[in-house]
């Protein structure tokens, strides 16, 4: 098996990323101990907040710390399997989360607060008291969000291969400022309500912030500003000003949109009670939700078009046929691939399948790190470095051995038939969960005011 460089089309938008992250390296970096001290910094004012509201409320608090973990879940889940080839190193992501959930939280409290002063004295209370969340909140914010990004990159740029993994990376910045601040939101709802130590202010922030605002909330303004970091570290082939250009436009975008949620915009809106309130929240949550969905969908197909080149320039059907390549690429295909394997030959099969896809994946990662090695030394005969063609051969005999697996099964090739699932029938069904969602919501609301 002949290795050579990654394929030129695709060089521009992704860039093979070194195996794993090693901490050493980032040790003597002066980065990588600011943002130590930045997160015990932070760690130290949420964890004072936190305690001294525990000690107020210790069931409250408990329930509110509970319900935000438990509701943080599939939101992680779903972030970090958006990166199917090469996924990003474990420590990474926790910083990233913890960055948004201690450093951003404890910064955006003061700042948004100083911010709302300055608006107060510039212009007057009346537009304060209107417009104050929708200027302070997103400039504030996004801000010391994106920053968690930037110092991602300053302490693992390498990690950072394609515009997908900004995405990735804001968006757990997004989900751990959320998250704390929903905690934060939850623990002075139950202060202000002034019933004591009483859960149901919690509850009822839960599927307010949680479930009414959640959808379009900090994890996907987080994911927007996150790709636009992304595209100014691996998109090598534009001017630094090009790159900075669209970093901006794209932590702009999100300020745009977080502004449009904060914004008293549509306050009056169409009709009265809970159907006129669901109409405003789409209104302002399903542009900020379908332009999110697209990126990621135009940044994970660039990615898998670049990793599916790494198995066709191979040209072997045992380990990738073109329609299995195809499949490879697309979230939904690989699904229908498992589950027409176990409509056809049982679990066994559907197993099988999914092994072949994860062996795939993995060997065009190494594919691609082995190319990239030997790039750099043309002068070396490939097989280049050592380990690199190890991790090679491992992924290529597991691929083998699920392919074998397979044909023993009587289902030789992993795809599905039949005609895709289009990206318009996606998006819709994804606003129709968010539209489901905030109905659910909003009758659980309804329900504890009658209580």
């Amino acid at each position: 098996m002949t290795l050579g460089p990654p394929p030129p089309r695709a060089v521009q938008s992704v860039h093979p990323a070194p195996s794993g992250f090693d901490l050493r390296q980032a040790v003597p970096l002066p980065a990588f101990w600011l943002l130590v001290v930045l997160l015990l910094a932070g760690l130290v004012r949420i964890g004072t907040l936190l305690w001294a509201a525990f000690t107020e409320h210790p069931v409250a608090t408990s329930v509110a710390v509970g319900l935000f973990a438990l509701y943080a879940v599939p939101f992680w889940i779903c972030v970090r399997a958006l990166d199917y080839f090469e996924r990003e190193p474990p420590v990474l992501l926790v910083a990233a989360f913890a960055w948004g959930g201690l450093v951003a939280t404890s910064a955006a409290i003061p700042g948004s607060a100083a911010l709302h002063n300055l608006l107060a004295k510039l212009h007057s209370t009346e537009f304060t008291a209107a417009w104050g969340a929708a200027v302070a909140g997103p400039t504030v914010e996004e801000l010391v969000k994106t920053l968690g990004v930037v110092a991602i990159v300053l302490v693992a740029r390498t990690q950072v291969n394609s515009v997908l993994d900004g995405v990735v990376y804001g968006a757990l910045v997004g989900l751990g400022f959320q998250v704390v601040e929903d905690v934060i939101y939850a623990v002075n709802a139950v202060v202000i309500a002034g019933r004591g130590d009483e859960v149901t202010p919690v509850v009822a922030t839960f599927f307010v912030r949680g479930f009414l605002a959640g959808l379009w909330s900090h994890t996907l303004f987080g994911a927007l500003a996150g790709a636009g970091i992304g595209y100014a570290v691996v998109r090598r082939d534009r001017s630094r000003p090009a790159r900075c250009a669209m970093a901006g436009l794209a932590l702009a975008g999100a300020w745009a949109c977080h502004f449009l949620w904060n914004s008293p915009l549509l306050a009056d809106g169409p009709g009265t009670g809970g159907f006129g309130l669901l109409l405003v929240l789409l209104a302002k949550g399903v542009p900020s939700l379908v332009l999110i969905l697209l990126l990621v969908r135009v940044a994970r197909h660039r990615e898998a078009d670049y990793y599916t080149a790494q198995l066709a320039a191979l040209d072997d059907p045992r380990i990738a046929t073109p329609g299995e390549l195809r499949a490879l690429a697309l979230g939904h295909l690989r699904a229908d691939a498992r589950r027409h394997a176990q409509q056809r030959a049982g679990h066994p099969a559907r197993t099988a399948v999914r092994r072949l896809q994860h062996a795939q994946a993995r060997l065009a990662v190494e594919l691609s790190r082995a190319g990239a090695a030997v790039a750099r030394t043309p002068d070396v005969p490939a097989p280049e470095p050592a380990g690199l063609p190890a991790a090679v051969d491992r992924w290529r005999a597991e691929v083998l051995t699920q392919r074998d697996q397979l044909r023993e099964l009587g289902h030789p090739e992993a795809v599905a038939p039949g005609p895709a699932q289009g990206p318009g029938r996606r998006i819709g069904a994804a606003v129709g969960l968010a539209v489901l969602v905030l109905a659910v919501a909003w009758a659980a609301l309804s329900w504890l005011g009658a209580a």
